[in-house]
């Protein structure tokens, strides 16, 4: 036995009325991370905790640090600042017109914030970025 469709409840066939009717989308915001040069200082993970108030060891930002040996015993460091399932894009701020506070507390402004769309434009333009978005 298979399932009864239900009729359509859009009457019009023209595209642009049901156009319409659909329902807004609202805008995803995200943020693009360029780890080529972040320096580690972690002023993104400071920022985040006294915005929200946070005790140590919890935060919306999190800076991860690799290392990579290269030939002649050397080591390269890579720092990402990745956000954590506690970032919100301290919407509360972008809101009121400024920009998240690891955005604008960042030395080397290597975190941007902006509109899906217009971020993975420019990070199609540049290597070594990670476009993050929250669920």
């Amino acid at each position: 036995m298979g399932a009864q469709s239900k009729p359509c409840s859009v009457k019009s066939t023209k595209p642009n009325e049901v156009v319409k009717k659909m329902p807004e989308k609202k805008p995803r915001y995200g943020l693009l991370v360029d780890y080529e040069y972040c320096t580690g200082c972690h002023t993104c993970e400071v920022a985040c905790k006294q915005e929200f108030h946070r005790p140590t060891g919890m935060g919306g930002m999190k800076v991860m640090e690799m290392l990579q040996e290269l030939p002649g015993g050397k080591l390269y460091p890579t720092f990402i600042p990745f956000p954590t399932e506690l970032c919100v894009l301290c919407m509360h701020r972008v809101r009121e017109g400024r920009k998240p506070s690891c955005v604008q507390h960042c030395m080397t402004s290597c975190l941007t914030f902006g509109l899906v769309e217009e971020l993975a434009k420019r990070q199609a333009e540049k290597p070594r970025t990670v476009l993050w978005v929250p669920k």
